[in-house]
């Protein structure tokens, strides 16, 4: 079993599951319960990615995300969402905070209510709806000019636009305000090399939207793609700092001292690099940006949590838990890794205690696989154990049941 500390293990551990919650780690067991043994497997938290689309499945190209924005039936997406949260599930992630859900309005939260109620088998899941954009920052690209389109987000411009369409977002019941902080105009490398482009917002409108969310106790995810983006999303108090290839030195520094997390969706870029003409892609000299932003944060303490970006690549193709790999070949330890997708993440999602630890009174979300992740993180890839809530999504054909 995985200590809280992510950097060792507890030897022949039990565990007592009891109504959905961990009743007991150690110690005397009861006799009259029903046992798996799972023999060497190591059990860990269950994972948790923090930047996910379900109702996204890959966009490599421009003509991929207006296809779905634009032509796909919204019944169907939502059909090919609930498959997602089955594959991710599945993949061990027993919970996932959803960021943006690109022209399908609200859907996430009745998913999200769906999957809650046992309707559909999937994660528990915090929802954003549809992200907010101002005015013209994020359309879709490439038509014709007199005619008008769904931009797969809301807009709103102004303080009191922006204030009104959180206040609208906060009565449909999102869990989380997603705010896109930089758009694809005038994208370019400074001098110093990062990526920039024109601000998006106001400092006052950026301003009104973080604090009305927190006035009504909504956290604020940023995708921040841009210096100016990321520093006045910053400077606003945002939650979140989402993908973050353009973080300076002293912006890294404002983020620990502030409590903002970075989530850097490394798989996303890996996926998207080289193929096709999405906006998403990493463009040259982006990724070289990421990597000096991620090292300014690391020196600075700013926390890394765990989110894939996952939609923006195909749900079929590509396992989420590739992204711990990711974060190893850039420095963090293993343990760090899984700290991320489990401990950290849960911080972010201000369920410390309840989600992301196997500790008593918590929530009953488990995993196993065969191997040692400690020692090699690809063993997160053959999962074959997932308890939700203490109830068996999958369980190896090899365990014990007594």
């Amino acid at each position: 079993m995985l200590a809280p500390s992510a950097d060792s293990w507890a030897a022949a551990t039990d565990v007592l599951v009891q109504d959905g919650l961990i009743g007991r780690v150690g110690g005397q067991m009861p006799a009259d319960v029903p046992l798996i043994d799972l023999g060497d497997r190591s059990l860990l938290p269950g994972l948790i990615d923090t930047h996910t689309h379900v109702l996204l499945q890959g966009n490599r190209t421009s003509e991929e995300y207006a296809h779905q924005i634009l032509q796909e039936e919204p019944a169907h997406r939502v059909v090919r969402a609930v498959r997602s949260m089955g594959i991710a599930l599945e993949h061990g992630f027993t919970t996932i905070r959803d960021l943006g859900t690109e022209g399908a309005g609200f859907a996430d939260v009745a998913l999200r209510d769906a999957a809650a109620a046992s309707i559909v088998a999937g994660p528990r899941m915090l929802v954003a709806g549809p992200a907010v954009c101002s005015t013209g920052s994020y359309p879709i690209l490439g038509y014709r000019s007199d005619w008008e389109f769904p931009t797969g987000v809301a807009q709103c411009d102004g303080v009191d636009g922006c204030r009104r369409e959180v206040r609208r977002q906060v009565a449909r019941g999102i869990d989380w305000l997603k705010i896109y902080v930089s758009g694809g105009r005038g994208r370019h490398l400074t001098e110093d090399g990062y990526y920039d482009s024109p601000p998006v917002w106001t400092e006052a409108e950026l301003r009104a939207l973080v604090d009305q969310a927190h006035d009504q106790g909504i956290p604020v995810a940023a995708h921040a793609m841009s210096v100016i983006g990321t520093d006045m999303a910053v400077a606003a108090g945002v939650d979140s700092v989402e993908h973050g290839t353009a973080i300076r030195p002293e912006t890294a520094e404002a983020m620990a001292d502030r409590g903002i997390v970075l989530v850097p969706t490394l798989l996303a870029f890996h996926e998207l690099a080289g193929r096709g003409d999405s906006p998403a892609q990493a463009g040259p000299g982006l990724r070289d940006s990421q990597l000096l932003s991620l090292a300014n944060c690391r020196r600075a303490g700013v926390r890394i949590v765990f989110g894939t970006d996952a939609g923006a690549f195909d749900w079929l193709a590509t396992n989420q838990v590739l992204e711990l790999g990711l974060l190893a070949e850039l420095g963090l330890t293993a343990g760090e890794a899984l700290r991320a997708a489990t401990v950290a993440a849960a911080a972010l999602l201000r369920e410390s205690h309840h989600l992301g630890e196997i500790a008593e009174g918590a929530a009953a979300d488990l995993i196993a696989c065969p191997g040692d992740p400690l020692a090699d993180l690809a063993v997160l890839r053959d999962v074959d154990l997932v308890l939700k809530q203490g109830v068996p999504i999958r369980a190896p054909e090899t365990a014990a049941f007594h």
